[in-house]
């Protein structure tokens, strides 16, 4: 990034501050914390070694509020870092002596030829992480030949995404209560190219995320939601609590139910990827309702404290998906949890907070760096793993707490 681009980066992250009244505590940068190992200031981002530290990067360049929002989860935060641990219980059973001398991560999601099985998961607000916000994201989409899905609550709207250039993006859908407005945003996103909808069903309403209470979260007054700009539900009221909490309450339908699935497809023709199970059960249920594909999430851990790790509900979905193309987000930071993830069934992952971090250190090039970070430990581990092609991952090429216990009974 250049350096006027950097003064912009800073100017448009912290004009909030800009005022003569007393800067909030809530949107001043964190210092590191004690003890973090955090490169020092002037390192290049050459040096970043891997995904994780962007993460310390971005919490030192962000006003308080805006990563806060980024990284916390629900209520204690079991959740968010049972998403992470759940990955270092399962071990792998690597082979040898296999000729790994091409290793091909190549794969084809729902008809769409992509680079790798790995993409990017909806998030919103970009555009608090990095100006050019989600318009960055897409093309470093883009450049890594695999695909973004846009936020309904976006700060670039599915047009200005599209004029970006070409490139594989499926929308992300939360059912508002008017149903015309949902019915808009469909077409809409179909006019811009969009190839599939992924409809978020875990979010009736907005889990209890306590940093965001404490912060009194609210969009701030220089972005608004694009893809409502023109409906006047682009922005948000200042409340006591989440502004976000209370813009969710008054405008999502509480009452969505399995039979809105079949809805949904009698207004659109794309296909529908259901995002939020993680039990057989709704498995069954998303089948029979018509679902193209089903993705594992816990919505980053933010919804419902004290669910599964996403990891760890994945071969229950999968065996009852019964090769309905099963997704995972949630956790992923390590191109051996992608060879995790694999191993157990899934088609590909969805990459969140990262994306968002990555954004926030270096824009659109943070975010191709970031890609292919990933890219790059998928092929090693693959590599060490004795896997020359996507194909090659099997159930036997890993070990889990199930399958430990399973075996200390025998």
């Amino acid at each position: 990034m250049s350096s006027s681009a950097k003064r912009h980066h800073a100017i448009s992250l912290f004009q909030l501050q800009d005022t003569d009244e007393p800067s909030p505590s809530c949107l001043r940068a964190h210092p590191p914390s004690i003890g973090s190992t955090l490169p020092p200031p002037d390192m290049g981002m050459e040096l970043i070694t891997n995904v994780s530290e962007y993460e310390k990067l971005a919490r030192e360049k962000l006003p308080k509020m805006v990563y806060d929002y980024y990284a916390s989860g629900a209520e204690d935060q079991w959740t968010l870092r049972e998403n992470r641990e759940a990955f270092s219980r399962i071990l792998f059973r690597p082979r040898v002596l296999i000729d790994v001398s091409h290793i091909n991560i190549a794969t084809n999601i729902l008809g769409f030829d992509i680079s790798m099985p790995i993409m990017i998961a909806p998030s919103a607000m970009h555009k608090m992480a990095h100006p050019e916000g989600e318009l960055a994201t897409a093309r470093a989409a883009t450049s890594a030949g695999t695909i973004m899905t846009l936020s309904t609550l976006a700060t670039s709207s599915v047009e200005e995404v599209n004029s970006v250039g070409p490139g594989i993006r499926f929308f992300q859908l939360y059912v508002f209560k008017d149903r015309n407005l949902v019915r808009q945003l469909v077409r809409r996103a179909e006019m811009a190219g969009f190839k599939a909808i992924a409809l978020t069903v875990d979010t009736p309403i907005l889990g209890r995320r306590e940093a965001d209470i404490k912060n009194r979260f609210i969009l701030p007054p220089h972005l608004v939601l694009k893809n409502f700009e023109a409906l006047d539900l682009g922005t948000m009221d200042k409340t006591d609590g989440s502004g976000l909490a209370s813009y969710v309450a008054g405008q999502f339908d509480r009452s969505l139910c399995w039979e809105d699935v079949k809805w949904l497809q009698t207004i659109t023709s794309l296909p529908i990827l259901v995002k939020g199970v993680m039990t057989a059960e709704d498995t069954r249920l998303a089948i029979e309702n018509g679902a193209a594909g089903i993705i594992v999430s816990n919505h980053g851990a933010r919804q419902l404290d004290y669910v599964p790790a996403t990891i760890s509900c994945l071969e229950e979905v999968v065996k009852e998906a019964k090769g309905l193309p099963v997704f995972l987000d949630g956790g992923v930071r390590r191109g051996t949890d992608v060879f995790k993830a694999l191993a157990l069934g899934a088609a590909g992952v969805f990459i969140g907070r990262p994306v968002l971090y990555s954004l926030a250190v270096d824009g659109e090039a943070g975010v191709r760096k970031m890609l292919q970070m990933l890219r790059d430990e998928l092929e090693l581990a693959m590599a060490l793993g004795g896997c020359a092609s996507l194909r090659d991952i099997t159930r036997a090429h890993v070990v889990t707490d199930g399958d430990r216990i399973r075996r200390a009974r025998l």
